[in-house]
């Protein structure tokens, strides 16, 4: 099982979204997004993430470098992982349920609590409204796949308390894993951060998650 030690960075909360990459370079390590758990999904874009949080939020800046990219939804709550694909699945440890966040390259989040893949609650328009997101990719407007030879990034913050935390309680650690994934893309692929030990594609499966730990 990986373990990642992620930072608190106090400013964050007061930087603009599209500029605190910088800090999470300087002061996260980072998350390769490398594992390549099916052989006959062999396509692997190089993805990587660094991690770090305020006290509101959580933040992710996403890396990601491939061959095409894709961004059929708009809409929050709609099939994100079809397209061009960022995920971060999450929950407390001896948590029953667990948390599922997905974007696609132009920020479309798909988001909610969780029993299993098929059960769940999803979120409400007021808590999308309150996951911020900043692409590199414009204009932020749904497209068809395309070659896109060049890198792109994504950064977002989601509030601690979409997910059950506390910074005046915070845990020593989660157990979460970070996702690349594309369905229906030109070369579907499902990559992940922490391995998963299962005979076909499924993220749903927090007994494959990874520690994230809290400094």
């Amino acid at each position: 099982m990986k373990t990642v030690t992620i930072p608190y960075i106090k400013e964050l909360h007061a930087i603009d979204l599209g500029c605190v990459e910088e800090n999470l370079l300087l002061e996260s390590p980072v998350i390769h997004i490398d594992e390549v758990n099916w052989s006959e999904f062999p396509y692997k874009p190089a993805v990587a993430a660094w991690a770090a949080y305020s006290d509101k939020d959580l933040y992710i800046h996403y890396k990601v470098s491939g061959e095409t990219i894709k961004a059929a939804h708009k809409a929050d709550g709609s099939a994100v992982h079809q397209d061009s694909c960022l995920e971060f699945f999450m929950r407390k440890v001896g948590g029953d349920t667990y948390m599922n966040f997905e974007f696609n390259c132009i920020g479309t989040c798909d988001a909610a609590s969780r029993v299993s893949k098929t059960e769940k609650t999803g979120l409400t328009p007021e808590a999308y409204a309150r996951i911020r997101r900043f692409t590199s990719i414009v204009p932020v407007e749904p497209f068809e796949e395309r070659a896109f030879d060049s890198v792109w990034t994504l950064t977002v913050a989601i509030p601690l308390d979409l997910m059950g935390l506390d910074i005046n309680d915070m845990p020593q650690l989660i157990e979460a894993n970070f996702y690349k994934c594309g369905d229906l893309t030109a070369n579907p692929h499902f990559l992940s951060w922490n391995p998963i030990d299962l005979p076909e594609p499924n993220f749903h499966c927090p007994a494959h998650f990874g520690k994230v730990c809290f400094k």
